[in-house]
């Protein structure tokens, strides 16, 4: 369970890395596989086949599945507040804005969830962590830079990327009340497969898939890295973190995607880092040392 202080140790700070891998692939994986696919039915395929994924290791793991609509209720409520709306709401605003002004957009969730886990009486309201959170956002908005075309439809898409952050705010109080004994693993494929019943009946009426063309090679390829590394993978790591250090902290997740865009875009395609951009990473770094809290202890006893 989560510790008093809101503080993360250090396997949570290397889940939280990793995590932040994954679900920063997910913005290039939607940007990829929009070019063929209607956005709806792209959240269809995200979260029905991420659970495809999950069921064999259900099996092996020996989990049950839960029982009637008692058991089912607390993973219907997830999904809708942490995949179907979020994801839907994101990637149709991925149609109006670029995949980088969503990633901004998408760093402001830990100060929702701050908001959310204050207003519902969950987590204090520390000054330390909304001081943090606000400052990591200035990093983020440094290291992407706030210059962005303009487009039609560009404020809707940006309210509809708001959306899907407040969206998460509220997932994570649900799952921090609802699935406080529920394995990662478990809570990740059963939350997953409610999504999936209701992204059927959504895209369904909205779009119709079965009327689509087939989709390339290249798309499918985008899908199967969204719905195995963006979805399965990376929430069976996100209820990991969640059950283990709390439910704001597991949202900072947001601030460092950013960051790892970058070192991956130069680790991997050899693409050049600005000053602008390793400003912002020290900016944000600094902020999760804010939220953290440690170091600012550490500098009163001294003092």
């Amino acid at each position: 369970m989560p510790s008093n202080d809101n503080r993360i140790d250090a396997r949570d700070w290397s889940l939280l890395a990793v995590l932040s891998v994954l679900w920063g692939g997910s913005f290039f994986f939607n940007g990829a596989a929009l070019r063929e696919l209607p956005p709806l039915t792209l959240v269809f395929l995200r979260v029905a086949l991420g659970s495809a994924i999950l069921l064999p290791l259900l099996r092996i793991q020996g989990i049950g599945f839960p029982k009637g609509m008692t058991g089912w209720k607390p993973f219907v409520a997830i999904g809708l507040l942490n995949n179907v709306i979020p994801f839907s709401l994101i990637v149709v605003g991925q149609t109006f804005i670029p995949s980088g002004l969503a990633s901004i957009l998408n760093a402001t969730t830990p100060l929702f969830t701050v908001m959310v886990m204050a207003a519902a009486g969950e987590e204090a309201l520390q000054l330390r962590r909304v001081a943090g959170v606000a400052l990591g956002l200035s990093g983020v908005i440094i290291l992407r830079g706030w210059g962005v075309e303009t487009r039609a439809g560009q404020g809707l898409g940006i309210l509809l990327c708001l959306g899907g952050a407040f969206s998460y705010g509220f997932a994570a109080l649900a799952a921090r009340r609802l699935l406080k004994d529920s394995p990662p693993l478990g809570t990740a494929a059963f939350q997953l497969m409610a999504s999936t019943v209701m992204m059927v009946v959504v895209a369904g009426a909205m779009e119709q898939p079965w009327r689509l063309a087939m989709p390339g090679v290249t798309t499918w390829l985008a899908v199967l890295g969204l719905a195995g590394l963006s979805t399965a993978l990376a929430y069976i790591v996100f209820f990991q973190i969640l059950r283990r250090s709390g439910a704001t902290n597991v949202m900072l997740v947001t601030l460092l995607i950013p960051v790892t865009a970058i070192l991956l875009g130069w680790l991997v395609l050899g693409e050049p880092i600005s000053m602008r951009e390793i400003a912002g990473a020290l900016v944000i770094g600094s902020a999760l040392l804010v939220i953290d809290g440690r170091l600012m202890n550490l500098l009163r006893r001294v003092v």
